[in-house]
C-alpha cells in the first residue's frame, strides 16, 4: 500500500512562501496521479492542485491559480507544492492524496490514499 506523509508546513506572514512534500513508500510512485487539497477551520475538504501521472499535466483550483505550482519528482518518490504569496485565506490542514489510475479528479472522495496533513498558517 502507498505510505503518504506531508511536510513542510508552518506559521507565516502574508506574501511568505512554503514548499510542501509529500514522500511516498511502499508502492510505484509512476503508477498515481496525485492531489493536495486542504481543510480550514469550519469548512469542507477542499481541492487545491492535482498532477498526472504519465502527462504531467497539472490542475489548480481558481483560489491558488498563478500562485501554486505542483510538481512531481520520481527519482526522490515525493510530491511538491510550491506556495507563493501566501494569504490568509490559504490557511488549513494540507493533505497530499493518491489515486492509481491516469484520470485526474478534483472530488476527495476519488482519492483512496491520503496523508495525514502538515498545518498551514498565514497570518496578516
Amino acid at each position: 500500500q502507498l505510505q503518504l506523509v506531508e511536510s513542510g508546513g508552518g506559521s507565516v506572514q502574508v506574501g511568505d512562501s512554503l514548499r510542501l512534500s509529500c514522500t511516498t513508500s511502499g508502492g510505484t510512485f509512476n503508477a498515481y496521479t496525485f492531489g493536495w487539497f486542504r481543510r480550514a477551520p469550519g469548512k469542507a475538504r477542499e481541492f487545491v492542485s492535482a498532477i498526472g501521472m504519465t502527462n504531467y499535466n497539472t490542475y489548480y483550483s481558481d483560489s491558488v491559480r498563478g500562485r501554486f505550482d505542483i510538481s512531481r519528482d520520481s527519482a526522490k518518490n515525493t510530491v511538491y507544492l510550491q506556495m507563493n504569496d501566501l494569504q490568509v485565506e490559504d490557511t488549513a490542514v494540507y493533505y497530499c492524496a493518491a489515486r492509481s489510475t491516469t484520470v485526474v479528479q478534483t472530488r476527495p472522495q476519488a482519492y483512496p490514499r491520503w496523508g495525514q496533513g502538515t498545518q498551514v498558517t498565514v497570518s496578516s
